[in-house]
């Protein structure tokens, strides 16, 4: 029903519910942690965070891109499975948020973008220690966004690898103990699972490496750089507005380190933070990534394996065909004695036909036996059997 009371036909009513909830597919998350859900278009969007229609084009769900990790203007633009989010140098844009996978990265980034988590963290030190723990936590906004967006997706897929290798390992020795339909197919479906999850873990793991070969692409994601460089023409004699962040893997950076990159300001070429956040993950994707790589191994040593076992049967199945084609051919002499002497034609050695019975069977028989003997030691003399 409408507004007017008038019948509204099932199609608008469905194509009104499938708006809401596209509209409804963003978050906004600002400086503070706070989660508003945004009802608005893809143009107000790509006007929101200045972004061209071919980046957002990467992340819609509808259509299948491969992990990108894009530094524009004033957004970076981030496609890593399931996450797909925009991150300026104030706010953080999330699609989906009520999906399953997506909603810890919500709440993770809900506890670690407000201020006053590294402020609680550095309470807990004494005063001494206080301006040091301040010192090691320090981080820019869009890196510890995005360092919350690298660590879901490392851990996501790391556990991923370890359900894949808690199902594969099992399976794989039970399918070399025993050889059956069920276990084969059972390792066919792991193997192509794994398949599937080793490309995606290796365009995570192309995606940094390609970020870390790059000193421009890693420049272009210092997005708060860049808005202190637009708001003050003598900011690049200043550090950035550097803000807090719990300490976790891309954050631990020296003070020395640090102190460095306080004393070049605001030098466009230093990326040595953003460097040193994008090694750790890049370590531990690619630790993920070997983990696949032992368990491919391990598939294919057992396929080998697999493969000697169904050789070894398949000659063993040719030897007793040799036996036994052997065997056929010394009993067909045997038959061939027993047919002349069957043929009615006049012997003389019918008239004593019981003493002559006796010695051609008995000589028949010894041939064949001596003749299948010659066969067989014949056979492995030149290896076609086994000694």
């Amino acid at each position: 029903m409408g507004r007017d009371g008038s019948v509204v036909p099932a199609e608008q009513a469905g194509s009104k519910k499938k708006k809401t909830r596209s509209s409804r597919s963003w978050i906004l998350l600002d400086s503070n942690g706070q989660g508003t859900p945004l009802d608005i278009d893809k143009y107000s969007i790509m006007h929101r965070v200045q972004i061209h229609a071919r980046d957002l084009r990467i992340l819609d769900p509808l259509l299948s891109y491969p992990s990108t990790i894009l530094g524009r203007e004033r957004a970076i633009v981030l496609n890593l499975e399931h996450i797909k989010a925009i991150i300026t140098a104030e706010e953080v844009l999330l699609r989906d948020p009520l999906d399953e996978n997506v909603i810890p990265v919500v709440e993770e980034l809900q506890r670690r973008l407000p201020l006053v988590t590294a402020i609680h963290h550095a309470k807990d030190y004494p005063v001494g220690h206080m301006e040091e723990a301040g010192e090691e936590d320090e981080s820019p906004f869009e890196f510890r966004a995005l360092e919350v967006a690298l660590e879901a997706i490392c851990s996501f897929l790391a556990a991923r690898t370890t359900e894949l290798e808690t199902a594969a390992y099992p399976a794989l020795d039970e399918l070399t103990s025993k050889i059956s339909s069920r276990n084969l197919d059972r390792v066919r479906k792991l193997k192509s699972a794994m398949t599937r999850l080793t490309a995606r873990v290796q365009k995570v793991r192309d995606e940094l490496e390609q970020l870390l070969d790059d000193d421009d692409d890693m420049a272009d994601l210092y997005l708060s750089r860049k808005l202190a460089g637009a708001s003050s023409p003598l900011s690049g004699s200043g550090a950035p507005n550097w803000c807090p962040a719990s300490p976790t893997i891309g954050s631990k950076i020296s003070r020395a380190s640090r102190a460095s990159i306080a004393t070049i300001g605001g030098d466009e070429n230093d990326v040595e933070e953003l460097e040193m956040l994008l090694e750790a993950y890049f370590m531990q994707i690619d630790g993920t990534l070997n983990r696949l790589t032992t368990l491919r191994e391990y598939i294919d040593d057992t396929e080998d394996y697999i493969n000697i076992q169904l050789d070894n049967h398949r000659n063993q199945l040719i030897q007793l065909e040799l036996f036994l084609s052997a065997g056929t051919v010394c009993l067909s002499i045997y038959s061939l004695v027993a047919g002349i002497f069957g043929m009615n034609i006049p012997y003389t050695w019918n008239d004593h036909h019981g003493y002559v019975f006796k010695w051609v069977v008995i000589l028949a028989g010894a041939f064949c036996g001596l003749m299948f003997l010659v066969i067989v030691s014949y056979a492995r003399h030149k290896g076609l059997v086994g000694s």
